[in-house]
């Protein structure tokens, strides 16, 4: 997925003929602390509501406003983790687009991001979810996947954390399904460490014991 694919045209930026009040209101407004400055399709940088804040006199002019503007964008074929690594990276909550020859496209709220994160990693799609921990000579993607699809299941959406100074790593897989039991089983055959398991309704939390029990008591 690219920043081209998620852009926000619902949120207008800031002009440099703007008030600081008409700024500060249209970051209430969409509930964000940075606004691109824009005239026309020049980017002029990121504004930040800290900085406006800190100015007493909320009808002067953006032109005229000695905060400084933030030069942080992406171009429209940046991948959505180049997006992501900007906002961890700067403490954005909006990332503005441009295109190849550097004219402003649109923003990237920090919700778009939420909502393609969750695309790209299967959130709504229903299925079980495993944590693996290997070592990084051992990390074929290829026999993983044979594995969940001897079982009869997917890999929706894969995960691959590293350690510093360790030469394991910590793989994270969406299946797409919840009795993930035999899978998990499967895994640890072949010698892969289960580190953790969520959403497997299989799993014995002795809730069929006691129906099994009360059933029997039923019986007598």
């Amino acid at each position: 997925m690219f920043a081209e694919e998620i852009i926000s045209n619902a949120i207008p930026p800031i002009k440099t003929d703007d008030t600081v009040q008409k700024a500060l209101d249209r970051m209430n407004e969409f509930k964000l602390k940075h606004m691109p400055v824009v005239n026309d399709t020049q980017f002029l940088g990121l504004l930040a509501e800290d900085d406006l804040l800190e100015i007493r006199d909320h009808e002067i002019l953006i032109k005229d406003v000695s905060a400084t503007l933030l030069n942080a964008f992406v171009f429209n074929n940046a991948h959505t983790y180049d997006v992501v690594r900007l906002l961890s990276t700067l403490k954005l909550t909006a990332v503005p687009v441009l295109d190849q020859q550097k004219n402003y496209a649109g923003l990237i709220s920090i919700n778009n991001i939420i909502d393609s994160v969750a695309e790209l990693y299967a959130v709504s799609e229903p299925g079980g979810i495993i944590v693996l921990e290997i070592s990084n000579r051992d990390n074929s993607l290829a026999h993983i996947a044979q594995i969940v699809e001897a079982d009869n299941a997917q890999i929706l959406s894969s995960y691959v954390n590293s350690f510093e100074d360790s030469t394991r790593l910590e793989l994270t897989l969406k299946v797409n399904k919840t009795e993930i039991t035999s899978l998990v089983a499967s895994f640890e055959r072949y010698n892969y460490q289960v580190k953790e398991v969520y959403n497997n309704t299989q799993v014995d939390d002795g809730s069929q014991e006691r129906f099994d029990s009360f059933m029997n008591y039923l019986n007598v």
